[in-house]
């Protein structure tokens, strides 16, 4: 895809690879550039059932590359921001493993919170620094506090200070802390765990459940059935029916 990301699509998992790995993988326009270009093809790809983001070198993201100066000129709306990518990636519903190979944070931490699995390595971390730095923070306020309890997350946010990846895993946001070397084995697992399942029922549980967050409950349930109805006329519900009936494995198609 280019310099910034590396990108591939293999047995219908997209792999999206963050690589400025000397600049601890600090987001500048190129790189969120290459990102939304993975992102809009994770999400409008048939072919894609789940995604893998993880990143090269010691650091999985160190959040907003502060040393980029952008002439106004260049901003013409047709990258989008770092909140806007990672909203993107809260709202595609095929389901987004990310595999955190270092400290990840600030803008890197709203990739992990709106990840749908977060498989991290013992070297790893979330925090959202940007207090020390006399800045404030989007993604750190907009989700830690509804991810963890409020005294909690105050705890880390107005102190600046990094959740390791045991705490991150006691307080539920991590699904898994593995040694360094087996991290991408790790989320490869948790991905083809995810294919076992219909790839148009897997997205329905995700947009059901991330539609239904922020409405009352009975608008929650009449969505989640609204979604589930039309799943039940794809060729893989059929398919499922059939294989169940048959005592066999499912043959799925996305469809």
């Amino acid at each position: 895809m280019g310099e910034a990301v590396d990108y591939a699509v293999r047995d219908h998992i997209a792999y999206i690879t963050l690589n400025r790995p000397d600049k601890k993988n600090a987001i500048n326009r190129a790189m969120r550039k290459e990102i939304q270009d993975a992102f809009m093809d994770v999400k409008y790809n048939r072919d894609i059932w789940v995604a893998i983001l993880t990143a090269n070198g010691d650091t999985f993201c160190s959040g907003k590359d502060l040393f980029e100066k952008i002439p106004p000129e260049m901003e013409r709306g047709d990258v989008m921001t770092n909140d806007e990518l990672y909203l993107f990636q809260r709202d595609t519903y095929k389901p987004f493993v990310v595999a955190l190979n270092g400290p990840c944070l600030a803008q890197g931490g709203g990739f992990a919170l709106n990840a749908d699995i977060v498989v991290m390595s013992e070297r790893a971390s979330i925090g959202w620094p940007q207090v020390k730095r006399g800045i404030s923070s989007v993604s750190g306020p907009s989700f830690l506090p509804h991810a963890v309890p409020w005294n909690i997350a105050m705890a880390y946010l107005v102190r600046g200070k990094f959740i390791n990846a045991e705490e991150a895993y006691r307080l539920g946001l991590a699904n898994e802390v593995v040694p360094h070397d087996q991290l991408m084995p790790a989320a490869e697992r948790w991905a083809l765990e995810i294919l076992e399942s219909a790839p148009l029922a897997v997205q329905a549980i995700k947009e059901a459940g991330r539609r239904g967050l922020e409405v009352p409950v009975e608008t929650r349930v009449y969505m989640a059935r609204d979604v589930a109805n039309r799943v039940l006329l794809s060729d893989d519900s059929k398919e499922g029916v059939l294989a169940f009936r048959e005592k066999r494995a499912p043959k799925w198609k996305g469809r």
